[in-house]
Formats: C-alpha cells, structure tokens, sequence
C-alpha cells in the first residue's frame, strides 16, 4: 500500500521535505511507518515525542493504516514565554 506523509515543524526541518510518499506493507501501523522512516530520513529524531494524524483526525501509533491515507508527523509545540 501506498501512503502520504506530511512533516511539520522540526520533522520538516530534519528531514529537509514537507512530504513523501511511502510504500509499506498491507496493515502497517503509524509506528511501523515511523520506523521505515527513521531509516529512510536518519536525521529524524529517535525518541522524540510526535502527535499522528491520519486523514486528519490524531490516533494512536498503533492504528492500522490503509492506502491512499495521509499521515502527518506533528512534534508537540512548547510554548514561549510567560
């Protein structure tokens, strides 16, 4: 299956790309997908925290993706100063 990934903020800016396209096999899970990523883009961060959203809507590292999703990697924003 094939699925579009969208980065944002430092994912966007270790990567060096806004988006890819990505083939994975039937089932593959945002977390999977993460991995194969790490790999392909090896600047991307290890262990950092990441909000998943798929067709727009945020769940968990573990649902199962389907083709033709868009799958967006969002690190969560601190916020500045007080």
């Amino acid at each position: 299956m094939r699925v579009a990934v969208r980065f944002f903020a430092m994912y966007r800016e270790r990567a060096g790309v806004s988006h890819t396209e990505v083939e994975l096999p039937e089932g593959s899970s945002p977390a999977q997908l993460l991995v194969h990523l790490r790999s392909e883009f090896p600047s991307l961060p290890a262990e950092a925290p990441v909000l998943i959203a798929v067709n727009s809507e945020y769940v968990s590292d573990e649902a199962v993706l389907q083709d033709g999703d868009e799958v967006a990697f969002i690190p969560p924003v601190s916020g500045g100063e007080r």
